[in-house]
């Protein structure tokens, strides 16, 4: 028990590369026997695979509890890496929620009034598809940002300056999400483009939040919730007549001039109050 709690404490003196892997190893190895036992027992139909995700991030916050007391010797280890109680976290979720879906609206608002898309009324049990998109929704923001703004942001800025520490955090949740086979990454090279502002754009929320992830658990969670009832619910038609590469390639904004330039500024919106803030 002695040589696991030394081990523990020598951690943090290891190189960054060294203790990502040995994080991630780590949460492999513990999942790994529930994960195949599920998989065994189910196969790797669609409710096997959602019980096995729900598992693997349970354990991942079990994880981080024991890394973040073990190796950074912190009391409140999921405070630590931003996850924090309270009213403010409540509403700083709640800003980011709004701000999120205020984007969406004035996005397809916009090329609505340019005649880019075609605007159709609301489809049968569209309430019963927001409630879904609104449970996937903080499912997503939730998850990603504990793991790319909590755990990844704050091990990065313990080896590196915080301004290099966010560009990379950005670069690296862009490289992650966009492992796709290459004919599928040249047609939608782009993308890439918007998911590192966006991860910029979500690391900086969590700074100007008090380093709080409230806004960018809420920020995320609601474009995904406001895309998904738009994207779902097939609100919108695009009529062709600006290019994708304005509107976005295969039909998804971050993969476009309009949606990354609203992005974009409130980006630099928030790099502007991160840079000036005491």
């Amino acid at each position: 028990m002695n040589r696991l709690n030394n081990a523990w404490r020598q951690m943090i003196r290891r190189p960054l590369w060294v203790r990502l892997l040995s994080f991630a190893v780590t949460l492999v190895l513990l999942w790994l026997p529930i994960g195949l036992s599920i998989f065994f027992l189910w196969g790797d139909g669609g409710t096997a695979s959602f019980v096995n995700m729900g598992l693997l991030y349970l354990i991942f916050i079990a994880l981080l509890r024991v890394w973040g007391q073990r190796v950074h010797q912190q009391r409140s280890p999921l405070g630590f890496y931003g996850l924090q109680g309270g009213w403010l976290f409540g509403r700083d979720a709640l800003v980011g929620w709004l701000l999120a879906v205020g984007l969406v609206v004035l996005l397809f608002f916009v090329e609505g009034q340019l005649g880019w898309v075609q605007w159709h009324g609301t489809p049968d049990r569209f309430g019963l598809l927001l409630v879904e998109g609104l449970a996937t929704g903080i499912g997503v923001g939730f998850a990603e940002e504990l793991l790319f703004r909590g755990w990844l942001l704050q091990e990065l800025e313990l080896e590196y300056q915080p301004w290099f520490a966010l560009g990379l955090n950005g670069l690296i949740f862009a490289v992650l999400h966009y492992l796709h086979p290459p004919e599928v990454i040249r047609a939608t090279w782009p993308r890439f483009f918007g998911l590192v502002i966006l991860g910029l754009s979500l690391g900086l929320g969590k700074w100007v939040f008090g380093r709080r992830l409230g806004f960018p658990m809420g920020f995320h969670g609601g474009l995904v919730w406001a895309y998904f009832g738009v994207k779902v619910g097939e609100l919108v038609t695009y009529t062709g007549v600006a290019p994708e590469w304005l509107t976005g390639i295969g039909g998804n904004p971050i993969a476009g001039v309009m949606g990354v330039s609203l992005l974009g500024i409130v980006t630099l919106l928030l790099g502007y109050r991160a840079a000036t803030a005491p």
